[in-house]
């Protein structure tokens, strides 16, 4: 554990942003790597705003807050991930894409390098069969906004080792997440309980039974809920709920896990949610 202090993000989106914000923070060095250096400009000028947030609330000082943003080297070259001891990617919730990632950072990273991946419900298993280190490929999945959120799932594929977890458990927990152990399947704990409930309120509205903001009000007055399903659904992206559903349908078989057809169609139509401006609300 204590060997570990170069961490590569794959991935300069959202949760690749909040990932990196939060290793930087903890004291490691981190090599943040896209294809896109305008997005990879992006991110460290939204990860320099939110640890301003951090230190205006008093979390952090302003020396604090340059510390951990000197920590963060952008690059859009894979090869220089050559020296971290730890990488984490945060590509499209896409099997072929994060496989093909995963072939290739097998080549560039250390023989003893931990590879994790922060997906939201792809098998652990299958990915780490495209390495030839399936014992150090493990699951690392946080939750946004990525700063702010505790949890993060840790998932054990079939081969990955106790030190393995041990060590990416104790990473964790320097971050000041709460680490929770899942076996690897379809969606984990997270989604696969979440995306159902969502499907349902796209299905619902679909349906005519309610508007979206009736269901979303249900939820929050009736169940103590921060937000409804619905918002929720446009917070994560309805792109990225329409990919995970698939994943479950197709990974346990079973059709309640079929994407509701208003999702599909609004996928269609470009309306992804917050990102896109519009999704169940307009943003």
């Amino acid at each position: 554990m204590s060997s570990i202090e170069t961490i590569g993000v794959i991935g300069a989106g959202t949760m690749g942003s909040g990932i990196a914000h939060v290793f930087a923070r903890s004291g490691f060095a981190v090599l943040l790597c896209d294809l896109d250096q305008t997005l990879l400009d992006k991110s460290l000028a939204r990860i320099r705003t939110n640890l301003g947030r951090e230190a205006a609330k008093g979390k952090l000082t302003s020396d604090e807050v340059e510390a951990a943003t000197a920590r963060i080297n952008t690059i859009t070259d894979r090869d220089q991930l050559c020296d971290a001891e730890f990488a984490i990617e945060a590509a499209s919730e896409r099997l072929e894409i994060k496989s093909e990632l995963f072939r290739s950072l097998d080549a560039i990273l250390p023989p003893s390098a931990i590879l994790a991946t922060n997906t939201s419900s792809i098998s652990i298993t299958k990915l780490a069969a495209h390495t030839g280190r399936p014992a150090r490929v493990i699951g690392m999945h946080f939750f946004n906004p990525v700063p702010v959120m505790a949890l993060v799932e840790i998932i054990r594929g079939l081969q990955t080792t106790q030190t393995t977890f041990e060590t990416v458990r104790d990473l964790s927990l320097r971050l000041g997440k709460t680490p929770i152990e899942v076996n690897d399947s379809p969606g984990f704990v997270s989604n696969r309980v979440l995306m159902p409930l969502i499907n349902e309120a796209a299905f619902t509205v679909m349906e005519g039974i309610a508007t979206a903001e009736a269901v979303d009000q249900v939820f929050q007055l009736g169940m103590a809920h921060p937000m409804g399903p619905l918002t929720l659904a446009d917070f994560i992206g309805l792109d990225v709920c329409v990919d995970i559903l698939r994943v479950l349908h197709q990974g346990l078989g079973d059709p309640k896990y079929r994407p509701c057809p208003l999702l599909v169609r609004m996928v269609d139509a470009g309306w992804l949610g917050r990102k896109s401006g519009r999704g169940f609300y307009s943003y």
